[in-house]
């Protein structure tokens, strides 16, 4: 039998999270509900979803706050987010993604943009089907383990940060722009936003940690993974994100 993806829908207000429940089922998912941060908890100490669908404005703990809390335990720290907001601000958006969010969708939104969207951060969780290693520098990615390590110190990555870092390292020295890392990493999904990019590459680099600095900003232009940056020294060309 066919796994089908289980979401945990965290939503106060019952009509909507009853709405989104149906329209999953339909799409071939398994919608679990939750009420608030504290309901939202107990089911995923039960059993962990493949994505969690997140409001922002939550009783008690908001969905911002949930979704940083999330992403710093080790349990919880590769599933996919997907911020739920009426909130449609640009400085929303931005926040929503700074806290850990994979995307996320204003409402009032679409079926077929909520199912879409599901599908598009599922695919970007999925095992890469390459199984190359590559080595830049002292940094080095094996795709077959899914492991990343520099000066042989294991580092952890997100899936979305992970699949960034294998393309700019098998694509090393050379510039990218956001629409081609959009294109290469998000695919057809058409609903991600450009500063989208800007938000995962700092995320990447703050998880490199000293590597961090490999990772070039090359203004107007966009980003480049380099081997000749003095690893601990800020990049010339980095400040601009």
């Amino acid at each position: 039998m066919k796994h089908q993806p289980r979401i945990l829908i965290v939503e106060d207000e019952p009509a909507i999270a009853e709405l989104i429940a149906v329209n999953l089922t339909h799409g071939g998912f398994t919608p679990v509900i939750a009420g608030d941060s504290v309901a939202a908890q107990r089911e995923l100490d039960a059993v962990l979803p493949d994505v969690i669908l997140l409001d922002w404005m939550l009783p008690g703990q908001s969905g911002l706050s949930l979704a940083r809390h999330l992403r710093k335990q080790a349990r919880t720290r590769s599933i996919p987010i997907l911020m739920l907001t009426a909130k449609g601000d640009e400085p929303d958006k931005v926040a929503g993604l700074d806290a850990g969010a994979d995307d996320y969708i204003t409402k009032p939104f679409s079926t077929q943009e909520l199912l879409a969207r599901i599908r598009a951060v599922l695919r970007r969780r999925a095992p890469e089907s390459v199984s190359d290693s590559v080595t830049v520098g002292e940094l080095m990615l094996d795709a077959a383990t899914h492991r990343i390590s520099f000066q042989g110190q294991e580092l952890k990555l997100g899936p979305t940060e992970f699949k960034l870092l294998h393309y700019l390292m098998k694509h090393a020295e050379r510039v990218h722009s956001r629409s081609t890392l959009l294109d290469k990493i998000w695919g057809d999904h058409v609903f991600i936003e450009e500063r989208t990019v800007d938000v995962h590459v700092k995320r990447l680099r703050e998880a490199l940690g000293a590597a961090g600095t490999m990772v070039e900003t090359v203004r107007g232009a966009g980003y480049r993974l380099t081997s000749l940056t003095t690893v601990g020294q800020p990049a010339a060309a980095q400040s601009g994100t």
